[in-house]
């Protein structure tokens, strides 16, 4: 194992902080105030996004030629600190990690920013790749993580993949990656590990180490 990628939202904070519910609400009032998007519609459309696209923001730049860089910027506009605090247990988990680690979203840049300063683990993270690596194309589509491992110059086999979402964990460990899935979703056989809390894959991370399978 050469590289860990950590997803953003719900994986390193517990979707109990529920930062979902300002975004959308931010989500709706674009879709609503700045693309004129009658409010009975907005929702609708947002199921067919993420049903055809996998994001909100891929319909909206098809179908009303959105300036993505607006979204983005719109969107994560509000106070993290009112949800987030700093994770003592999620620092020392990073701590001891001897493996470089990246951020793999489907957010932005200065959201993962945001997010994880906010955290107290920035420090911990090497590069961030965000929604721009391909283009906007969002996880679990294959291109954003073709995109990332060429960054990093690595094959899916050298990685491990750390998130909530089950379906984006498919697309990972189609590239050959170790997967590991946060929270308390059903998964697949595509999912090595399940944790309750990033903080808990540490020791399984020494685990694998010692018996060889890490390397």
């Amino acid at each position: 194992m050469k590289a860990l990628l950590f997803d953003l939202d719900n994986t390193l904070y517990p979707a109990e902080k529920n930062l979902f519910a300002l975004i959308d609400v931010r989500i709706n009032r674009y879709m609503q105030e700045v693309v004129g998007i009658p409010k009975e519609e907005v929702d609708p459309l947002r199921r067919q996004y993420w049903q055809e696209y996998g994001a909100t923001l891929q319909g909206l730049i098809r179908h009303y030629a959105t300036d993505a860089e607006d979204y983005l910027e719109y969107v994560h506009r509000f106070d993290i600190g009112q949800r987030l605090a700093p994770d003592l247990e999620l620092q020392a988990t990073l701590e001891d990690i001897d493996k470089p680690c990246f951020v793999f979203t489907n957010g932005s840049h200065q959201h993962a920013e945001r997010v994880t300063t906010a955290l107290g683990i920035r420090q911990h993270f090497n590069e961030i790749f965000d929604i721009r690596v391909a283009d906007y194309q969002p996880k679990p589509s294959p291109l954003p993580y073709q995109q990332v491992l060429n960054r990093l110059g690595l094959r899916g086999e050298d990685c491990t993949m750390i998130e909530d979402s089950p379906a984006n964990l498919k697309t990972a460990k189609q590239f050959g990656m170790t997967t590991i899935l946060v929270g308390s979703e059903p998964s697949g056989s595509f999912v090595d590990a399940q944790f309750a809390r990033p903080a808990e894959i540490g020791s399984w991370l020494k685990t694998r180490s010692l018996n060889g399978s890490g390397s």
